[in-house]
């Protein structure tokens, strides 16, 4: 209970987003993955601002050709390029990329062969298409390359170099089979430079180095998919992070008026009074019972919201909440959404 009642506290409250413990401190590579609709673009971006905040340098990559980023941060759609797209209060700074996959292959044969030309011209032919689509794994180990690429400028002290790399991945259906590029690659070649790529990509991802952060709302697929997900990720060795749970809401009643909704107790007749003080001019009554049932429907919403929670709490992972925002996300929202992060722990 202990579990639950820190998450409800982060949950109901959000004044500052507790968390369980620090998320990431060491980290160099956040993976950010949750079921579509959870809003796993919008906690991305937010990590990236949170630790740019700390005064970092923070690369945000996406891999699945949305341009998402380019939307939250209201700038125009992103090439296969770095770009700056935000300072953060603290002084750092984001930069982001979308990362294509015939690109992300001219880079290899840039950097491994130097046949950036050559490359070239199997794009004009069609062959990076056609490789990439015979053989979805090789595109999976491209994408990841590009973000484990940029992981290891720090080892060599480059001047482009980041202090974090936050990767928009693809959702929990499929993360690990993005992740654990050594086993989609096991059908394209035993040896070879693909393998030596492969392994080297897989040095840094199933190292402490990297943490793989699932995205979740309290709602029983989101919530089944992320600890199916944990599970997964378990099973094949890659690091779990933590728990973003994401859009939470407080109750709009006190506990004593959930216990009168759920047993039917609510007062009606002074809700009546209070509609009709209100200047409601409709049937006072009618609006009244109509309210009631509101508070059953909430009550229960309530309850199934924190019947959730202790399911995810039960993870024993680290778990920061975010608020819903009645407005919706604009990049005002983005950076209050950063900082209940940073204070939450995001390091």
């Amino acid at each position: 209970m202990n579990s639950l009642r820190a998450a409800m506290t982060a949950t109901w409250n959000y004044a500052g987003s507790v968390t369980t413990a620090s998320l990431g401190p060491g980290v160099a590579l956040h993976v950010v993955s949750g079921k579509g609709g959870t809003g796993k673009t919008t906690v991305s971006a937010a990590v990236a601002l949170a630790l740019a905040s700390q005064g970092r340098r923070t690369l945000l990559m996406e891999v699945e050709g949305r341009q998402g980023i380019a939307q939250l941060f209201d700038v125009p759609p992103l090439p296969y390029q770095e770009r700056k797209v935000a300072v953060a209060p603290g002084g750092g700074e984001v930069w982001a990329l979308a990362v294509d996959a015939e690109d992300a292959l001219l880079d290899y044969l840039e950097i491994f062969y130097n046949l950036r030309r050559a490359g070239s011209a199997l794009r004009r032919m069609g062959a990076v298409d056609f490789a990439t689509t015979i053989a979805p794994g090789l595109r999976d180990v491209l994408l990841t390359g590009k973000a484990i690429e940029v992981v290891r400028r720090t080892d060599k002290a480059a001047p482009d170099a980041y202090d974090a790399v936050v990767l928009d991945a693809p959702p929990t259906g499929r993360i690990c089979r993005f992740l654990n590029v050594n086993s989609e690659v096991s059908g394209l070649a035993k040896v070879g430079p693909i393998r030596n790529h492969a392994d080297l990509v897989m040095s840094v991802i199933a190292s402490p180095r990297t943490a793989v952060h699932l995205v979740s709302l309290l709602e029983e697929m989101p919530v089944q998919e992320t600890i199916d997900a944990v599970a997964e990720l378990r099973e094949n060795r890659l690091p779990v992070g933590g728990i973003f749970v994401n859009m939470t809401r407080p109750p709009m009643l006190t506990e004593e008026q959930l216990d009168q909704a759920r047993e039917g107790r609510l007062p009606a007749e002074q809700i009546a009074a209070l509609a009709q003080q209100a200047g409601l001019r409709q049937d006072a009554a009618t609006v009244a019972a109509a309210l009631v049932l509101e508070g059953q429907d909430h009550a229960q919403r309530v309850d199934l919201e924190r019947r959730e929670l202790q399911r995810i709490a039960d993870l024993g992972l680290p778990t920061l909440t975010l608020p819903l925002l009645a407005d919706g996300i604009d990049l005002g929202g983005l950076y209050a959404l950063a900082g209940i992060l940073r204070e939450g722990g995001v390091r």
